[in-house]
C-alpha cells in the first residue's frame, strides 16, 4: 500500500541537505512519539535508559548501546519504559544517501529489498552481536558527521552510512527475509493516516474501521496488537503530543489549544493532560520555557 499525501508534517530532508539530526529524550523532550511513518530512512542510537519501541509488527525494549534501522514508510512508534527516562540520537535521512535512485547491482540487490521490506533488519541490534564494535564504531561515525554539519563531512556522512548498511548485510542474525503472514500495522495504516490528519475533530471506531475496510471488533484487535493501545487512546495522545508542541513554541491561550487539538471541552483538555503528561498545561509550559 503506497503511503498518501502527507504521512509527517515535519520535513525531515531536502534536495540540499537530505538529512536531519535529532536528539531525543522521553519524556523530557516529549511524552512519547505515537506511532507515524515517514518516506525517509531513520537510525535511532540509545544513550542511556530504555524505551518501548514498536517498529512494523515488532514490539520491544531497547536500552542503552542498542541500534533501530528503520526503512521508509515503516510504521513505527516509542514510548517510556517504568520509571526509565530514555535519551536517544536519531538520524533521519532520504534514500538519495545510499544511492537510491540508481540501477547497479548493489542497489537493486542490497538497498532496495529494505526499502521495500523483502530484507528486513532486525531491530534492536545490540551488543550481543558478534561483531557489534564495527557496528557501533560506525554509528558513532555517522551520528558525529550528521550533528557536524558540513557539505564535507556529507561526504564521509555517506561513506559510512554504506559501510554500516554492508555491516548490517553482512549479518546473517542481523536480516531476515519478509515474512508472509498478516501485517496488523499494514491493515490499519489507513486509519493512522486519518488519524493524524484529522485528529482535532470527532473521530468514531466505526469510522475508522470503515477506512480499514475491518469489522469493528477485528479493527480494534488489529489496532491494539499494531501500536499498542487503543484506537481512542491514541487518539488522545496524538491530541496531547500536538498540545504540548503548541504550548512550547507557541504564546495561544491554553482554551485555544485545547480547541485546536480537538477538545470542546476545557475541563476535559486539562484532565487528559494531566493524566498523561502528569502536570497541568500551565505548569508544563512554565517547565519548558525556563
Amino acid at each position: 500500500m503506497e503511503p498518501r499525501e502527507k504521512e509527517e508534517k515535519r520535513q525531515h530532508s531536502t534536495a540540499f541537505v537530505p538529512y536531519s539530526f535529532y536528539e531525543c529524550r522521553i519524556p523530557e523532550y516529549f511524552i512519547n512519539v505515537p506511532m507515524h511513518w515517514h518516506r525517509e530512512f531513520e537510525i535511532d542510537y540509545i544513550l542511556s535508559g530504555k524505551g518501548e519501541f514498536i517498529c512494523g509488527d515488532d514490539r520491544f525494549i531497547a536500552e542503552e548501546g542498542d541500534l533501530l534501522i528503520l526503512p521508509p514508510n515503516m510504521l513505527h512508534a516509542a514510548y517510556p519504559y517504568q520509571n526509565y527516562a530514555l535519551v536517544y540520537h536519531a538520524l533521519v535521512f532520504h534514500p538519495v544517501m545510499l544511492g537510491a535512485g540508481s540501477n547497479d547491482r548493489c542497489t537493486v540487490e542490497c538497498i532496495r529489498p529494505i526499502m521495500n521490506g523483502n530484507i528486513r533488519i532486525s531491530n534492536p541490534i545490540g551488543p550481543a552481536l558478534f561483531n557489534y564494535g564495527e557496528i557501533k564504531d560506525t554509528t558513532d561515525h555517522i551520528f558525529s558527521y550528521a550533528k557536524g554539519n558540513l557539505p564535507q563531512l556529507d561526504l564521509l556522512l555517506k561513506s559510512d552510512l554504506l559501510r554500516l548498511f554492508w555491516l548490517i548485510e553482512s549479518t546473517p542474525e542481523a536480516t531476515s527475509r519478509k515474512d508472509t503472514g498478516i501485517s496488523y500495522s499494514e491493515l490499519i495504516r489507513p486509519a493512522l493516516e486519518f488519524m493524524m490528519k484529522n485528529y482535532q475533530e470527532n473521530i468514531s471506531i466505526d469510522q475508522l474501521a470503515d477506512l480499514t475496510n475491518l469489522s469493528k471488533s477485528y479493527f480494534m484487535g488489529c489496532f491494539k496488537k499494531a501500536v499498542g493501545v487503543g484506537a481512542i487512546e491514541h487518539l488522545t495522545q496524538l491530541r496531547i503530543n500536538a498540545a504540548c508542541e503548541a504550548l512550547s513554541d507557541t504564546n495561544k491561550m491554553i482554551s485555544d489549544i485545547s480547541f485546536n487539538c480537538g477538545y470542546n471541552n476545557l475541563s476535559n483538555f486539562n484532565r487528559q493532560f494531566k493524566k498523561i503528561v502528569g502536570c497541568t498545561p500551565n505548569e508544563y509550559r512554565d517547565t519548558i520555557k525556563r
